[in-house]
């Protein structure tokens, strides 16, 4: 395993569980939640879905299932890639509660079972800001494009790139060049939501971010071809871009 991917996991297993607990509800409360209306759950990625009856989804850093287990109340068969533990314990009890079938692998993403996962998957999903934990996104988009059947389909959504320049998201984050390829250590996502004692303890994650053209560059130059790029206005003000979705296609 990569350094900085062993950084990552140190950083999203410190009190990852009770953060899910405070943020989400018990395991319980949240699968009530699901259960209510899982494509409302889904949020806008529910339309990137044809279909979910039957489909097998690769729910890319999927963390505590959120989106995981919606799609497998809607019928899809689902496996979560997560480097956390934590994140596991909290999607598998949450799975168990909302009474579906969930498979999911710690594991870094970037040394995914190829041998047990190549071609096996209908849909590769991501969503929720997870490129930059990756410092070789053309390596990235390899096994993306490794995991899904000939005519598979990946929906990749995540931080827009203008984020780099304006902190649109109010995520925290520093700003820099829109050219910068510089790798950045920094706080990892829920970090800004402790007291500063606690946030001083929090394990750094070390970031690499894109611009729109790395990104899409390193979809087409994998042999993915692309369907469509949406951008998504920020939540904290609809006048800039907060979000994106790229859909591609295998096509061998």
């Amino acid at each position: 395993m990569k350094e900085y991917s062993e950084q990552h996991k140190k950083a999203w297993e410190f009190d990852a569980y009770a953060f899910w607990v405070r943020q989400n509800g018990t395991p319980e409360e949240r699968a009530r939640e699901d259960i209510g209306n899982p494509r409302k759950m889904l949020k806008r990625y529910a339309d990137y879905f044809e279909h979910f009856a039957g489909v097998r989804v690769a729910n890319i850093c999927g963390s505590c299932g959120k989106k995981a287990i919606p799609l497998a109340l809607l019928g899809a068969q689902v496996t979560v890639f997560d480097i956390s533990e934590d994140n596991r314990r909290y999607a598998m009890e949450t799975a168990e509660a909302a009474h579906v079938s969930l498979a999911y692998e710690v594991c870094d993403i970037l040394e995914i079972d190829l041998g047990k996962y190549a071609g096996f998957f209908d849909v590769v999903f991501m969503e929720g800001g997870i490129l930059h934990y990756f410092h070789d996104i053309d390596e990235f988009m390899r096994i993306m494009y490794a995991l899904l059947k000939p005519g598979g389909k990946m929906i990749c959504s995540d931080f827009h790139p203008f984020t780099k320049i304006m902190d649109s998201l109010n995520l925290e984050r520093p700003v820099m060049s829109y050219f910068s390829t510089e790798i950045c250590e920094g706080e990892m996502a829920h970090a800004r939501f402790y007291d500063e004692e606690t946030r001083k303890r929090f394990p750094k994650c070390s970031y690499r971010r894109y611009t729109i053209s790395e990104i899409l560059n390193a979809i087409i130059g994998n042999g993915f071809r692309l369907e469509r790029f949406d951008e998504h206005p920020s939540w904290e003000n609809s006048s800039l871009p907060g979000e994106f979705t790229a859909v591609a296609v295998r096509t061998e």
